[in-house]
């Protein structure tokens, strides 16, 4: 199983993971996501193309970094 570390611009509290987290969690190929506002960043396991995670991210109103 494949983990990617994303670097994400605009999380500042507990819902703003949440939100990151369900917008991902419902790509296909997503096995476990977690955001962490503290570091800006989301990890996530499973076999989910790049692009997807950006646009969905992006489409939550979070900013993808890098």
């Amino acid at each position: 199983m494949a983990q990617e570390t994303i670097s994400v611009e605009g999380m500042a509290c507990g819902s703003c993971e949440e939100t990151v987290e369900s917008a991902v969690a419902a790509l296909d190929g997503a096995e476990s996501v977690e955001a962490d506002n503290t570091t800006d960043t989301v990890e996530i396991e499973g076999e989910v193309d790049t692009d997807a995670v950006a646009d969905a991210i992006e489409d939550a109103g979070y900013t993808v970094l890098g």
